[in-house]
C-alpha cells in the first residue's frame, strides 16, 4: 500500500495547456523556432533550422522580384531552351494540324507552304487549284522559315546542334547577345537561301545553327584557339560536305548562316591587342540582320 506524498514537499507545476495560435480549439504540440507561438503541426513550415509558423515563413521569404533573378541566375542557357521550345512548339502544331507534317516524305504541306521561304510559293487554293505566293509580299517568311522542319530527323538534327552550341556559346556571350546571334544568322540563311535558290522552298533551324558554328569558330580563333583542331572545326567541314552532296539541301541557306554568324562573330569578339566598346557586341548583330534583310529585298525584286 503506497502513502501519497508528505504535502510539504514541492509539487511539480501543473501542465499548462497551449492552443495553435491560428486554430484556437486545437492544442498546439510545437512553438515556431523564430516567434515562439504555439501552433499546430497543420500550421508549421519546415525552415532551415527548426520549423516556423505560417506568417515567419512568408516574412523571411525572399521578394518575388528576388527569387526569379535567382531562378534566372541558375539558368545559363535559358534563350537556347527557349529557342528550342519554339522550333518544338511549331512543329507540334504543324502536325496537330495534319499529321502528314510528321514523316511529309518529300510532299509539301499546306502547313509548310504557309511558312516556308522562296521567291515564290506554289500553294493548293481551298478550291483545288494552284496559285503562285509572292513572297515578296510576306516578310515574315524570313523569319518563320527558321522554325519550319521537314519531319521529325530534320527537326531532331538542328536541334541537338543548337542545344550543342548554345551550351558553348551562351554563357560565354550572354543571353542577349546570343539571341542577336541567332536571329543574324536566321536572316543571313534566309537571305543566301533567295539569293542563290530563289526557286527552292526552304525551312529549317540549319541556317541559324550554321551561324552559331561560323561565330564559334571566329570566337575561337580570336582567342587563339585553332578551330579545325576542335569539334566545331570538324562539324563544320562535315556539315558542308553534306551540304554538297545530298541533294534537296538549301545550299545557300547553310552558306548565308555561316558568313553571317562568323561575320557576327568577328564584329562581337575583339582581338586580344584591341578592345572595343560594349556596345559594339550589341550592334554588330543588329547590323548583320540588317544588310541580310536587304540583300533579301534587292534579289527578289523584279
Amino acid at each position: 500500500m503506497s502513502l501519497p506524498p508528505p504535502s510539504g514537499l514541492p509539487q511539480p507545476p501543473p501542465v499548462e495547456r497551449t492552443f495553435c495560435y491560428r486554430h484556437p480549439n486545437r492544442e498546439a504540440g510545437r512553438r515556431c523556432t523564430r516567434c515562439g507561438r504555439p501552433t499546430c503541426d497543420e500550421c508549421l513550415v519546415r525552415a532551415d533550422i527548426g520549423s516556423q509558423c505560417v506568417e515567419c515563413a512568408k516574412r523571411s521569404k525572399a521578394p518575388t522580384a528576388t527569387r526569379a533573378r535567382d531562378w534566372s541566375a541558375r539558368q545559363p542557357i535559358l534563350v537556347t531552351y527557349a529557342l528550342m521550345a519554339i522550333n518544338l512548339a511549331v512543329f507540334v502544331w504543324m502536325v496537330a494540324k495534319n499529321p502528314d507534317n510528321l514523316n511529309p516524305g518529300g510532299s509539301i504541306t499546306p502547313e509548310a507552304a504557309d511558312l516556308a521561304l522562296a521567291e515564290r510559293v506554289i500553294v493548293r487554293t481551298t478550291s483545288g487549284t494552284l496559285e503562285f505566293i509572292d513572297v515578296t509580299d510576306q516578310w515574315y517568311r524570313l523569319i518563320t522559315s527558321g522554325f519550319l522542319h521537314y519531319g521529325v530527323i530534320h527537326l531532331a538534327f538542328n536541334m541537338f546542334l543548337l542545344f550543342q552550341l548554345g551550351q558553348m556559346l551562351e554563357p560565354a556571350l550572354g543571353r542577349v547577345r546570343f539571341a542577336l546571334l541567332y536571329v543574324a544568322s536566321l536572316l543571313g540563311g534566309s537571305a543566301g537561301a533567295l539569293l542563290l535558290q530563289p526557286n527552292g522552298l526552304h525551312g529549317g533551324a540549319s541556317g541559324a545553327v550554321f551561324g552559331l558554328l561560323g561565330a564559334a569558330a571566329v570566337i575561337m580563333y580570336r582567342r587563339g584557339i585553332n578551330p579545325l583542331s576542335t569539334g566545331v572545326g570538324s562539324l563544320i567541314v562535315l556539315n558542308l560536305l553534306i551540304t554538297f552532296t545530298i541533294g534537296g539541301i538549301s545550299i545557300g541557306g547553310h552558306l548565308g548562316g555561316l558568313i553571317a554568324g562568323a561575320a557576327t562573330g568577328a564584329l562581337m569578339e575583339s582581338s586580344p591587342r584591341s578592345r572595343q566598346p560594349k556596345w559594339v557586341g550589341y550592334l554588330a548583330p543588329v547590323a548583320v540582320s540588317a544588310v541580310a534583310v536587304l540583300v533579301a529585298v534587292v534579289v527578289t525584286q523584279p
